[in-house]
């Protein structure tokens, strides 16, 4: 079975894409995969890391509003199609999927030029224009949250990785924190904003540092790639508290191992890791897109899981009057962690990998 599995840009499309392709093999450990991305995103160093090769196409950015590179768009539309269907005559894939973004698209033309099946996968609660258009032709259409308004939709959840679906957070707790510089005792927030989405957080965190250590809070504080460089940035106060600043971390199941709380944006991947592992969370949805941040947090919140606030009223102020005081109340963190942890299904990789499968069986 030869797979192409398309999809980049941000962890939102390539950590799902990397839980799939890893179930694939699991499935059929004969399965030839290969994974297509465009030459700016993450999954040119996340993809070759996890052992899967990657192939590159041109980038196909939508913009939101009339001006000269709305009006580029077919043009660069069909350098990029021509670039996919290079790739699909060389690869030959039994199947495509796609992911959505940037360099589904393509992907999603050459599968119908190409008469080959195509199974889409939407991460987020409300689908973008790539995996509206592809839904249309898709033999299967798989999505992460119930009543995602797509065409031929089966509710599997969001493939997440191994590592973090099996997770023991109470048994890798210590361990966590002793990994990253933590006290292994102390209450322990998290914060995490992404590579596009950090700066409010950074800077509302960060300016409640005197606050989360006079509470005996301790902060594991990911800023992103470009945090330390960014003009808005400030270093938190030293309060003999521990506050650990990093610009990424790998290993995100430590990560959640190490939490009591966490506050980050509520893409899809941030969501449903945080629920699957039972982890209460601060969603602070970003305030671009269309909407669909907020959306997918919303499950979560109703259950009684996590918070959501606004991007516009997460500040410094609110952190220091709120996340103190829930990061030390242990019984309401259970009750959160409790709620949060029966809401998404932790073998979507798998689900997802028998849908191709089938796709790909009927084909042939």
């Amino acid at each position: 079975m030869r797979i192409l599995l398309a999809g980049g840009g941000t962890a939102g499309h390539t950590s799902p894409l990397l839980a799939t392709a890893d179930a694939l093999r699991r499935l059929d450990p004969d399965a030839e995969i290969t994974c297509l991305g465009t030459p700016r995103g993450l999954e040119n160093r996340v993809v070759p890391a996890a052992g899967y090769p990657l192939r590159l196409v041109p980038p196909v950015p939508l913009p939101r509003k009339p001006g000269k590179d709305l009006a580029l768009v077919p043009q660069r539309l069909r350098g990029a199609v021509k670039a996919a269907l290079d790739v699909v005559d060389d690869v030959r894939p039994d199947v495509i999927v796609g992911y959505g973004g940037y360099v589904s698209m393509p992907a999603y033309v050459a599968a119908r030029r190409r008469r080959l099946p195509l199974v889409v996968h939407e991460q987020n609660a409300l689908p973008g224009i790539a995996n509206k258009v592809g839904a249309r032709i898709a033999a299967r259409v798989a999505v992460s949250f119930p009543d995602t308004p797509l065409r031929k939709a089966e509710y599997v959840g969001l493939p997440i990785r191994r590592m973090i679906s099996t997770l023991d957070r109470p048994a890798r707790r210590a361990e966590a924190r002793v990994f990253f510089g933590l006290d292994p005792d102390l209450p322990t927030l998290v914060v995490t904003g992404g590579s596009q989405g950090a700066r409010r957080l950074n800077q509302a965190v960060s300016g409640a540092a005197a606050a989360l250590g006079s509470a005996g809070v301790q902060v594991l504080h990911v800023i992103g790639p470009n945090g330390a460089s960014d003009p808005s940035w400030r270093d938190p106060v030293a309060t003999g508290v521990p506050y650990v600043v990093l610009p990424f971390v790998e290993r995100m199941d430590l990560v959640l191992a190490a939490a009591d709380v966490m506050v980050c944006r509520s893409g899809a991947s941030s969501v449903v890791e945080a629920a699957a592992t039972g982890v209460p969370a601060i969603f602070v949805p970003l305030p671009i897109g269309n909407g669909e941040q907020a959306l997918n947090a919303r499950p979560v919140v109703d259950a009684g899981g996590a918070l959501l606030v606004e991007d516009a009223s997460f500040t410094a102020d609110y952190v220091a009057d709120t996340v103190p005081a829930l990061a030390t109340d242990a019984d309401r963190l259970a009750r959160m962690g409790a709620a949060a942890s029966g809401l998404v299904p932790r073998d979507a990789d798998d689900r997802l990998a028998r849908i191709i499968a089938e796709a790909a069986g009927a084909a042939r």
